[in-house]
């Protein structure tokens, strides 16, 4: 078995800031890294960003900056928030960097030296957001129906890669290597796919200049797939003057990544190995989507999460443990404030955090501190053993959920241990019962001890203390000798005891941040009193727009979410406090006025991406119309 341990996460588009989706990836990729580290391994944990391709170029003019410039913004988004998240990185990968450009520029080399690129022409639909190529038979007008993104027609000279040579090959390393591909449904999606047949792939566009130029013909900007992909060689070292680091960890024990790019990480990225004469990664695990209302986030839909206040008030390790917790690894799963709350009561302010301070107390109060003879008598030490060998076992089967499942198993062991021992009333027997509330108190501590070194990997932070009041702090940390019994010396003084979580009161809170919210949308609601200019007001970009389809925001008695035409050709999605007059069905249909160049804002979770105009009558809103003539998108003056 190999000593090294080469995990990445996808790496992230530079057109947005960063949400819930690559939280989740990064967290999940940083609790493998982490766990592996215990195990001894030899880690590389990589993760990065994707700055090349039509939509960024799109995104960067739309602000009037260049794509470096927005780039260099995300990317300094996505450095604060692993430092937030407490993410564990080795290194960071841009595709921007030269060391990159190299190392595509290298591969490319190596597949047309194997005679699998030509040239030619390409027609064909496009799908901007996904930057792939659509079949004819899956657009429906102007509409990709397996993604439902917007699609273009497109016709270039291309460079092609020829991924039709290479479907018996694909095939045969699937069959050869059934867990190159997990969980199983992936595994069978991906097989079903190539069973029917592969096209040639186009892997270079001249209608960009955004990208890595194609080695040799300049006019020409290499496939954003094909340059993004690379990043898990060009990171290591590969097509540079050392490549040391990519002898030692390629290929990839695991690419994480999600379910909507498996194709091209189980698909492409094999195929281009392959012709390369370059090893194939020993795994790919797509997980799956987090939902809003059981529907997948999507930008445009605006219902993205960015959970900074959760962070801000609860801490980055409950945010880690949530989604750790809460989702199956490879299904979906629903996120909203109420089930982190609820989960952050039971499992962490409850099982741990409640366990873990009446343990200290009880400790100090009648042992002064210190540990006791350690004892291997009750049930917690088998519980121990029992946690730790399920926690191994499923760890290594890529099954998260159910290691924290087992670790918590072992605090709800010590939890009912010490409600039936009671040492309350133990010390109440003085020399009598000293005997057993030391070893009562020395089960509670060591269990909780080796505890944490099975949450160390989802909540490092905590762990970390909760080790130091336990007074394990210097102790060792791995998941070999140190998850044994009788780790914690006798005579070990605790260190002083603080609150881990303390519980919420989540009808509390929930009010508090509708209250906030509320306050939020009739600020945004309110016009500015004050005398402008005519240059002022040359810049407000009002348009008249047709509204769509219409429905309240959830938990908002005022806020209503509006999808309206205003000429873009994909709807515009508003949020706006109009709930107390009007209802979806008065609005569907009406023609109103949009200020449509508004720098967007969330509105209780909810992205609205301008602002409709109305008279306020008494705080009553009363919508500004157009005649029914006027087409959406025309300019009001």
């Amino acid at each position: 078995m190999s000593d090294t341990f080469y995990i990445t996460t996808p790496i992230y588009y530079v057109n947005d800031m960063p949400h819930i989706g690559h939280i989740y990836t990064t967290v999940m990729a940083d609790a493998f890294a982490r766990y592996q580290r215990l195990k001894g391994k030899k880690v590389t944990f990589l993760t990065g960003t994707d700055e090349h391709g039509q939509k960024i170029e799109k995104a960067a003019s739309s602000q009037g900056i260049r794509p470096i410039e927005l780039a260099d913004r995300v990317v300094a988004r996505y450095h604060d928030l692993w430092k937030l998240l407490n993410i564990s990185h080795d290194d960071f990968i841009r595709t921007s960097e030269d060391r990159h450009k190299k190392a595509v520029a290298a591969i490319i080399e190596r597949i047309t030296a194997a005679g699998d690129i030509y040239k030619g022409e390409y027609e064909g639909w496009y799908d901007s957001r996904d930057e792939a190529f659509v079949p004819d038979s899956q657009v429906k007008d102007g509409v990709d129906t397996e993604s439902g993104n917007p699609v273009e027609r497109l016709s270039e000279s291309s460079y092609f890669f020829r991924l039709s040579a290479f479907q018996d090959r694909l095939l045969e390393w699937y069959r050869a290597n059934p867990e190159c591909i997990r969980p199983k449904s992936r595994y069978n999606e991906v097989l079903r796919f190539v069973e029917g047949g592969l096209k040639d792939l186009s892997i270079s566009r001249t209608s960009l200049s955004w990208g890595v130029p194609y080695p040799g013909d300049e006019d020409h900007v290499v496939y954003v797939w094909l340059d993004a992909l690379t990043n898990y060689i060009s990171a290591l070292g590969f097509g540079s003057d050392d490549e040391t680091r990519y002898d030692e960890f390629w290929p990839a024990s695991l690419h994480l990544v999600g379910k909507d790019i498996l194709r091209f990480h189980c698909v492409y990225w094999p195929a281009f190995l392959m012709s390369a004469g370059l090893p194939l990664p020993d795994q790919v695990f797509g997980h799956g989507w987090w939902l809003q209302d059981d529907a997948k986030m999507s930008k445009s839909v605006g219902n993205v999460v960015r959970p900074d206040h959760l962070i801000h008030r609860f801490g980055a390790d409950a945010l880690r443990f949530f989604v750790a917790r809460e989702m199956s690894f490879g299904q979906d799963a629903n996120f909203s404030d109420e089930a982190f709350l609820e989960r952050y009561n039971a499992d962490l302010a409850n099982s741990l955090g409640n366990t873990a301070s009446r343990t200290t107390a009880m400790m100090t109060r009648y042992l002064g501190g210190l540990v006791p003879q350690p004892t291997d008598e009750g049930p917690v030490p088998e519980a121990a053993a029992v946690a730790v060998e399920k926690y191994i076992q499923h760890m290594d089967a890529l099954e998260p959920n159910r290691a924290l499942e087992a670790a918590w198993q072992l605090l709800a062991t010590i939890d009912v241990f010490l409600q039936e021992r009671q040492p309350w009333n133990l010390a109440k027997n003085g020399d009598d019962g000293k005997a057993e509330l030391d070893s009562v108190l020395y089960a509670a501590l060591e269990g909780l001890r080796i505890a944490s070194i099975l949450a160390e990997p989802f909540i490092p932070g905590i762990a970390a203390e909760l080790r130091a009041q336990l007074g394990a702090g210097e102790l060792p940390l791995d998941m070999n000798g140190a998850t044994r019994w009788g780790g914690l010396p006798a005579g070990t003084r605790l260190g002083e005891a603080q609150p881990l979580f303390p519980r919420v009161d989540i009808k509390a809170y929930l009010k508090e941040a509708e209250q906030e919210n509320e306050k939020k949308a009739e600020a945004a609601a309110i016009a500015a009193g004050d005398l402008i200019t005519i240059d002022d007001f040359a810049k407000v970009k009002l348009k008249v727009g047709l509204v769509k389809s219409a429905e309240p925001v959830p938990k908002s008695k005022k806020l209503m979410k509006v999808m309206v035409d205003i000429g873009e050709g994909e709807p515009r999605q508003l949020v706006a406090g109009i709930g107390e007059r009007y209802s979806p069905a008065d609005l569907v249909g009406r023609r109103i006025v949009v200020v449509a160049n508004l720098q967007p804002t969330k509105l209780m979770g909810v992205e609205s991406r301008g602002m409709l105009l109305a008279a306020s009558i008494d705080g009553a809103p009363y919508l500004l119309s157009a005649d029914d003539e006027v087409p959406p998108g025309t300019g009001v003056k």
